[in-house]
């Protein structure tokens, strides 16, 4: 089973969709955090943690091994639910290996993001243990975006990651709702989906004819609030 993630960084849509048993985990970055309102990093994290059990993904923002070390070790302390996420590379293309094995060895539970390749899993899973929770997120909507198909890298992340029952594959960066059917065809562990998504998968299952109707219904609607005319 696919369980789905929220991906928003807003406490009060954290709490509206906290109580959503659709919604399995959350995941945040510093962008959407940003785009929150957060001005404390860490405050506003441990706000985050407080506001639900389930599993929620908080990024460290150094862009070097030594102080991602450091933000790490600091953000697993925050509460029991937190997983560090760390990018798979730094800004300069660097693998961050050492930061993956180093929190990992700490048991910290990571999600390590950014990810875009199955080399790059294969990396990640020859710096870790088979007992600490590890996610990787994959990136396939920005795959799909720069005009790369996303799937063959997803199949052959699950596959060389089976071994691991402590690895999940995520899919990250989702575009539309039908990614989640794709995701659960590939049997990845994880999607995580913006809010407005997650409320359009609980929508599924429409029949064509209905929605066929609906949309010719949008239309019409829309031609007599403008009073067309020919």
């Amino acid at each position: 089973m696919t369980k789905i993630f929220c991906d928003i960084a807003d406490i009060k849509i954290i709490r509206k969709f906290n109580k959503k048993k659709i919604v399995k985990g959350f995941t945040t970055n510093p962008t959407l955090m940003r785009k929150a309102g957060a001005k404390d990093y860490a405050d506003y994290t441990k706000k985050i943690l407080k506001t639900t059990i389930k599993p929620v993904s908080c990024e460290v923002f150094a862009d070097d091994i030594n102080n991602m070390i450091i933000q790490g070790k600091k953000m697993s302390k925050w509460g029991k639910n937190v997983f560090v996420k760390v990018p798979v590379t730094n800004s300069r293309g660097q693998f961050m290996g050492k930061v993956i094995k180093n929190l990992n060895k700490s048991k910290i539970k990571l999600n390590i993001t950014a990810v875009y390749t199955s080399k790059q899993t294969k990396q990640i899973l020859k710096k870790i243990n088979k007992k600490t929770k590890v996610i990787i997120s994959i990136f396939a909507g920005r795959m799909a975006d720069s005009g790369k198909d996303p799937i063959p890298q997803f199949k052959e992340s699950i596959k060389i990651s089976k071994k691991y029952k402590n690895v999940e594959i995520l899919w990250a960066s989702t575009r539309e709702p039908y990614n989640y059917l794709q995701a659960k065809d590939l049997k990845c562990d994880i999607i995580t989906v913006p809010p407005a998504m997650i409320e359009k998968i609980e929508k599924f299952g429409k029949s064509f004819e209905k929605l066929t109707i609906d949309t010719v219904l949008g239309f019409l609607k829309d031609s007599r609030k403008s009073k067309f005319k020919i």
